[in-house]
């Protein structure tokens, strides 16, 4: 389905931004909406957890340019329990938050724009905690793309209870994509910076205790996004997309594609130091989202979404030329295989349609699972996102369920059903924006028969803003977490 702007916002000129008009448009208010109404269908009674959702979404009018990745970390969240439907929206309340709201008035400029007038720090840059969400340890913690301090927050009354610093035993800091194992309850994590070791990578336990922490050595600086998990290795990268030298030396954010180098996957034991680190190289390219990896005799199977030209065509004319342009992914999934014994790189690409945010079963990474459920890029002047299409990345089958004209959506969670016996015995979540009332709707999918259209739309009574990634927590694992549900 083509774009239809007219229902989304009114196209970019020299004084609008997209990504502050329209299904983007920050939220004004922190509510809760008890028993939300059906619009279809009926509230699946086996549904108890919470599906939450981080988001970028300014309280304060930016300073300069606007860059999506700005905006002060918004979660939304909805609340299954006892076949009732409750939603609500907090602000994840950073130092950075607190210090603008206190000021009433924003007080750091974005990615975009020089960091020089920037409040004083250990880091000039503004960690919005608005990107991704894992649960571990009792708590959700809210992260940064460009790494920061990981913000712990209630999951189901989504209060911030503060930074996370893992018991005292934190090095440094949390990029945004770590993985938890829920086999063993370990979360995965990585950070990386201008300073060497350039890429660290730790394991914290059930408890939030660090346990495990070493740096891999890189050429220089690099923006890896992702990472990946098998049973026994951790998958990092060395991609050639990084801050241009000359742009950071003048405190300047200036992404730079080199494609004279290689991407680079360093294949580490689990628990390994970073010298034993195995390092594969393939066709240079960029990766935002790993979809999963697992382990097939001596190779590691690693399963992505591949932008194979990151580097932006854009009209200069335009003060956001550069912004719109890098919001214009094309990424495609991709799979690599790692030969452990001869050092070997596999590349395969699996389709040729434009493909972003996977979502699994949270349950099965690190492990060879079958279905990855994507959102269909649908790229204009913005990104947005315009059906799922669920793969079987073990056959390359897919099948695809469009959302409708002027039916917009967000990064989904899967979450199987008790007593399920099939992987796709499980129910898809997602929140959905309806740009012909303006408001937000969660639709419910039966994951085996995606292609019906959702089992059940729940109707908001707010907006939620387009945003990032999501995640859903099980009641039963928020009940054995250490901390009690608020």
């Amino acid at each position: 389905m083509p774009l239809n702007e007219e229902l989304i916002a009114p196209a970019a000129s020299a004084l609008t931004n997209p990504y502050l008009e329209g299904p983007y448009a920050a939220c004004s208010e922190e509510v809760t909406a008890t028993d939300l109404t059906v619009l279809y269908g009926e509230l699946p009674v086996d549904l108890d957890g919470v599906y939450v959702r981080n988001g970028p979404n300014p309280q304060f009018a930016p300073l300069g340019r606007y860059h999506w990745f700005d905006g002060d970390g918004m979660l939304h969240a909805v609340h299954f329990e006892n076949g009732r439907a409750t939603y609500r929206n907090r602000y994840v309340r950073t130092d950075e938050f607190e210090a603008e709201h206190a000021a009433g008035t924003a007080l750091w400029r974005g990615v975009i724009e020089p960091w020089d007038g920037n409040p004083a720090g250990d880091r000039r840059e503004r960690n919005s905690a608005n990107t991704d969400l894992v649960f571990h340890h009792g708590n959700l913690l809210a992260l940064w793309y460009r790494a920061g301090k990981p913000y712990a927050v209630d999951p189901v009354s989504l209060e911030t209870r503060g930074v996370d610093d893992f018991n005292g035993t934190l090095p440094g800091e949390v990029s945004a994509h770590a993985k938890v194992d829920e086999r063993t309850e370990e979360l995965l994590f990585f950070d990386y910076g201008i300073n060497a070791p350039y890429l660290r990578y730790g394991i914290a336990d059930k408890s939030g205790t660090v346990t495990h922490y070493t740096g891999l050595e890189l050429p220089g600086s690099r923006l890896p996004h992702d990472m990946a998990i098998t049973e026994n290795y951790s998958i990092l990268m060395d991609l050639p997309l990084y801050n241009d030298p000359r742009a950071a030396a003048a405190g300047r954010f200036k992404i730079f594609f080199d494609r004279n180098l290689p991407s680079r996957f360093a294949v580490l034991p689990r628990y390994g130091d970073g010298a034993q680190a195995k390092w594969f190289e393939a066709a240079p390219g960029y990766i935002y989202h790993t979809v999963n990896s697992w382990e097939e005799g001596e190779e590691i199977v690693l399963v992505v979404c591949r932008v194979s030209e990151p580097s932006p065509v854009s009209d200069r004319a335009h003060p956001l030329a550069q912004l719109l342009a890098y919001l214009r992914p094309e990424a495609k999934l991709h799979k690599y295989r790692f030969n452990l014994r001869t050092g070997t790189t596999v590349e395969t690409p699996m389709d040729d349609v434009n493909t972003e945010f996977p979502a699994i079963d949270q349950g099965l990474t690190g492990q060879r699972g079958r279905y990855s459920y994507q959102m269909r890029l649908s790229v204009d002047r913005t990104m947005i996102f315009d059906a799922i299409i669920k793969y079987d990345i073990l056959s390359g089958a897919k099948e695809t369920a469009p959302f409708g004209d002027g039916m917009y959506g967000s990064e989904l969670t899967v979450v199987p059903r008790d007593g399920g016996n099939r992987e796709d015995d499980a129910w898809l979540t997602m929140f959905v924006h309806n740009c012909h009332t303006d408001l937000a709707e969660l639709w419910i999918y039966d994951a085996a028969n995606m292609t019906d259209g959702p089992v059940c739309r729940l109707g908001l009574p707010v907006r939620v803003p387009l945003g990032f990634h999501a995640t859903w927590v099980s009641g039963d694992r928020m009940r054995a977490a250490a901390r009690p549900l608020a």
